[in-house]
């Protein structure tokens, strides 16, 4: 990354009647990085990158794009960016050749989109209809649409929501793709798996306002989560003798499964030697590292939220 800032978003402010969407939120995109957004449902993602593509006006704040303000520059802006929306449909008649051409029309200069049916694994599909096509390959298609202008900056809202977990991990690989290419990538998520495996940095959202925003890397190490391993005792085995070692915290047993949780990675090489050293016999051991997922819960709750 060249730590150039694309997107610029100081102090923005968002309501709809009495609800307050966005409140005070500010952060910058850099140049050539993928940057995510999570949160809750309703915590105000979506309405973020709408103000920021210029498909929302703000109440108050300011925001730049490519040093553009998309409100007041959006003819300007709109040929240089891309934009996957999180709802998003076709004509079921229009077959996906007509939607890329149509598209590419709009701009005096657009990509290759035989290339990018190519690129997307579509070209098998170019005259089928949208309705024929499958959740994935609407995905990859919608992916295709946001790109046929050859963006500097691509917009993707929940790009992976309804897919099975081989289509996610195949669009995964394209937004990998669309970084490689030079792209700056900004997308917003409620999977916690794909902004750590994806995103350089993150900004967790939380009733409208920004509540950490760092690497992932550096958002898991802040809330000291503990390293777990789990196993199944065979015979007789009491595991409280286990909390003796210095880098266990605490286990936690039901019947024979047994789960010690311990502060550093050690914990895991500490745990099975004593085990080997007293002769227990064990099976089914897994560990469990921290993930972004810890720090979605512990600054989110747990709570349901519609």
């Amino acid at each position: 990354m060249s730590g150039k800032p694309v997107v610029e978003v100081e102090r923005l402010r968002k309501t709809y009647g009495d609800v307050v969407a966005v409140e005070e939120v500010s952060f910058e995109v850099q140049e050539g990085e993928i940057f995510g957004m999570v949160g809750p449902n309703g915590a105000g993602k979506t309405t973020t990158i709408e103000c920021v593509e210029g498909m929302r006006r703000p109440d108050s704040g300011r925001v730049s794009v490519l040093g553009l303000d998309p409100d007041r520059n959006g003819n300007a802006l709109r040929p240089r960016i891309g934009a996957q929306l999180q709802t998003a449909a076709l004509p079921e008649r229009m077959r996906v050749w007509e939607a890329l051409d149509l598209f590419a029309s709009f701009y005096r200069r657009s990509a290759d989109w035989n290339v990018l049916l190519e690129r997307l694994g579509l070209a098998e599909k170019r005259s089928a209809f949208f309705s024929k096509l499958s959740g994935g390959q609407k995905q990859r298609l919608f992916i295709c649409l946001a790109l046929v202008n050859d963006p500097e900056v691509v917009f993707l809202d929940e790009l992976t929501t309804g897919l099975d977990p081989q289509a996610r991990r195949a669009i995964w690989d394209l937004v990998r793709e669309v970084r490689g290419n030079g792209k700056t990538v900004f997308l917003t998520t409620h999977f916690m798996e794909e902004a750590e495996r994806l995103c350089d940095r993150v900004a967790v959202m939380e009733r409208g306002r920004i509540v950490a925003l760092d690497t992932p890397a550096n958002l898991i190490d802040s809330i000291g989560a503990e390293t777990r391993i789990a196993f199944t005792a065979e015979g007789t085995f009491e595991p409280g003798w286990l909390e003796s070692l210095p880098t266990v915290t605490g286990i936690d047993s039901t019947d024979d499964r047994h789960v010690v949780r311990g502060t550093s990675d050690r914990v895991i090489v500490d745990v099975v030697n004593a085990l080997s050293v007293k002769g227990v016999r064990f099976r089914d051991l897994r560990t469990e590292q921290p993930t972004l997922e810890d720090v979605f819960l512990k600054l989110t709750g747990r709570q349901m939220r519609d």
